[in-house]
């Protein structure tokens, strides 16, 4: 069964070019302005849009993502409401591929099987649930997998040749390489490092390979889509909405075009990543 996630790198193939995926909290800064923010991303440039799951104890995520968590949970946003959203962001878009990131236990309080029938009728492609490991594959991944959702697993620095295997054995979609250890927006990605893991990691799978964690400009975007599939850029947009605030951490008249900006200028630099390489 073809997803939209394979639809879109099947068609990026053709381009020869690789994907942008933005990342954003679901919800933030209050679920209206999340929509408006979400609904303006495929314009800008995002190829593929991961939406992030509120969670009170996110263990991976770094400072500026937590406080958007936090942000979206004050304003009222749960599980529930940001399937309504990607239902909300469906009635205008029914091509871009939406992935939802986040946690296990909210997934697990909604119930697995409840969750993910109303994932995939809300038009969800696919998830990336951070704290499931391949051992606990019977969870969440291979009933998310029947239901016809992408299981998108993270791959790091720390993961040798010798875990790659589990970690690849269900994951669908791509394979999403963190390529910084330690939580999100704490270092910056170093492409020519990054490559050399692509390349690891394509030993062992057909699948596209997409980069995360530590890419915040324009050049270093273009730098990591040379070397792989896909860039993903979540903590310095988060940044970008989070400067657009009032002081209560409201939603002003420039926080939709600051998001959007910032993923025009990002999307310029992914798309001149394959001929910059050439």
């Amino acid at each position: 069964m073809t997803t939209r996630i394979d639809a879109c790198f099947a068609e990026l193939k053709k381009q020869d070019r690789s994907a942008f995926i933005t990342f954003l909290m679901g919800g933030d800064p209050d679920p209206a302005t999340s929509l408006e923010i979400i609904k303006a991303l495929p314009k800008a440039g995002a190829d593929i849009i991961e939406i992030g799951m509120p969670f009170t104890d996110p263990m991976a995520d770094g400072p500026a993502i937590q406080a958007a968590g936090l942000r979206a949970l004050k304003a009222g946003m749960t599980l529930k409401k940001t399937l309504e959203l990607v239902c909300a962001f469906r009635v205008g878009n029914d091509t871009t591929p939406l992935v939802l990131m986040g946690y296990y236990n909210p997934i697990y309080i909604y119930g697995v099987d409840k969750f993910l029938a109303d994932a995939k009728s809300a038009g969800v492609d696919g998830l990336i649930i951070v704290d499931l490991p391949p051992e606990e594959d019977t969870e969440l991944c291979l009933p998310a997998i029947k239901a016809g959702l992408n299981f998108i697993r993270l791959a790091t620095p720390t993961t040798d040749d010798k875990r790659l295997p589990a970690v690849l054995a269900n994951t669908s979609g791509f394979v999403y390489y963190v390529s910084v250890t330690g939580i999100t927006g704490s270092a910056s990605a170093n492409a020519s490092v990054v490559g050399e893991a692509v390349g690891r990691i394509k030993r062992h799978t057909k699948l596209p390979v997409c980069v995360g964690f530590g890419i915040r400009t324009p050049e270093a975007a273009r730098g990591i889509a040379a070397h792989a599939d896909g860039a993903v850029v979540g903590t310095a947009l988060v940044d970008a909405l989070r400067g657009s605030l009032d002081p209560d951490g409201r939603a002003t008249a420039k926080t939709i075009g600051a998001v959007a900006d910032l993923t025009a200028s990002l999307a310029q630099g992914v798309r001149g990543a394959k001929q910059a390489a050439e």
